[in-house]
């Protein structure tokens, strides 16, 4: 019987009750892929009658067999089932036969334990339900099966709350309430706190107020785009949190800004249109960047020539763009410098000259200016939130979508590390 313990170890089998006989191994065809077969036995004294409890005696006797296809992890990159015949007895006492019980399979179940495990497991991975569902020879529905009582989907402590904490939204699905989802994690380590389906005032107010006014007066910081109702949602539920507004989203606005008044120059500007187009980058460049020195050949431009000469030749083109790009100019030293004099000092001045696009910018960045001046003060930015919501998206892009928000959260905050395997189902 020394092979017993070497095929007990392939599958993954835990029950000493389990025997195999001779020629217990053979391959089927099932469903046009080819499986590999395991014939085994379960076969032991009962202690007691399951359906009246009545305890073992003579009042037992064999009753046959009754066989079951479960389906365990895969040998050898086959996908493999143990063909198991479950002894039955018939108790005299009550009339009623049953069938015995092993560790490896729920009663009524033909997936066994360890593939289920396995599954549970897998959820952690970046891959899809489907491809997860493929890989363990189960149907997609099992896997969400799995998820449900493999995981403790909604243990989110509202008890506390870090000092410094990032806010940010991502798309949805369809069936969740608003366009967007919001998003909050932990602005020192990147880890994530909670999602919430809907990030409209009323839903995150209606959310926060389950967590205890302890926990949200623990707060110091939170950082966040130049989203009004973040603005509103802070001064009411954390009292001693400093608004920050993260200076990628500042740079983002004035440089789309500078791109927009390119771009409108460009249309109407057909001599120089592929100039314009071709070094938008070089506008957006700061000036501390720009290459004075070296001579070389750009395409557009017939002689050898240098980076400035080339910026300096766009911005001759309009003194609008040369006004816009001027302003941009200032605000990206101010953003990069921490230099919050300057900032002021470009913001409130009055223009004539720049284009409508900076002008709406500079408009937005006065009303969050009180804001702004804490990013040049706390030195913290929204890059773990925006790196976790890139990851989202993955997520979402390898399932192809989902229609549940509720699956969604899921997934994100096991595959984060935050939804953990119950103790009582770990294997």
């Amino acid at each position: 019987m020394f092979h017993l313990n070497y095929i007990t170890n392939i599958l993954g089998l835990k029950d000493n009750n389990i025997f195999f006989k001779e020629n217990f191994y053979k391959e089927e065809k099932i469903k046009g892929i080819i499986h590999k077969i395991f014939e085994g036995y379960l076969s032991y004294k009962p202690e007691s009658c399951p359906r009246c409890g009545v305890v073992f005696d003579e009042l037992f006797e064999k009753h046959g067999f009754i066989t079951s296809n479960i389906k365990v992890l895969d040998v050898s990159g086959y996908k493999t089932i143990l063909r198991l015949h479950k002894q039955r007895y018939l108790c005299k006492h009550c009339n009623k036969a049953f069938t015995l019980k092993t560790n490896i399979v729920n009663y009524g179940c033909f997936i066994s334990n360890n593939t289920k495990y396995s599954i549970a497991k897998s959820l952690a991975s970046k891959i899809s339900e489907k491809d997860i569902a493929i890989n363990h020879n189960v149907s997609p529905n099992t896997v969400e099966r799995v998820m449900d009582s493999y995981y403790d989907l909604e243990k989110i402590h509202k008890t506390y709350l870090p000092q410094i904490l990032s806010f940010d939204e991502f798309k949805s699905v369809k069936s969740a309430d608003g366009a967007m989802s919001f998003h909050l994690c932990n602005g020192k380590t990147g880890k994530i706190i909670d999602i919430v389906e809907d990030r409209r005032l009323d839903s995150l107010i209606k959310y926060f107020s389950r967590y205890s006014h302890k926990a949200r007066a623990n707060v110091k910081v939170i950082t966040i785009d130049m989203y009004s109702p973040y603005v509103s949602l802070i001064k009411k539920m954390f009292p001693n949190a400093s608004i920050v507004i993260d200076k990628f989203h500042l740079i983002q606005l004035v440089s789309r800004s500078l791109n927009k008044t390119r771009i409108r120059l460009m249309k109407y500007d057909k001599a120089n249109y592929n100039k314009l187009k071709r070094y938008w980058r070089l506008l957006l460049k700061s000036k501390n960047d720009v290459d004075y020195s070296m001579w070389k050949r750009f395409t557009c431009f017939p002689n050898l020539t240098t980076e400035s000469d080339v910026l300096n030749y766009l911005l001759n083109l309009s003194d609008e763009l040369k006004s816009t790009y001027n302003v941009y100019q200032n605000l990206l030293d101010a953003f990069q410098n921490d230099n919050f004099d300057l900032f002021n000092e470009t913001i409130n001045q009055r223009y004539t000259n720049i284009s409508d696009y900076m002008l709406t910018s500079i408009k937005t960045l006065k009303e969050f200016s009180p804001y702004i001046k804490n990013s040049f003060k706390f030195h913290f930015n929204n890059g773990f939130i925006e790196g976790n919501n890139n990851f989202i998206k993955v997520i979402k892009r390898i399932a192809f979508g989902f229609r549940s928000f509720r699956r969604f959260k899921a997934r994100i905050m096991i595959c984060k590390g935050l939804f953990f395997i119950k103790k009582e189902v770990a294997i």
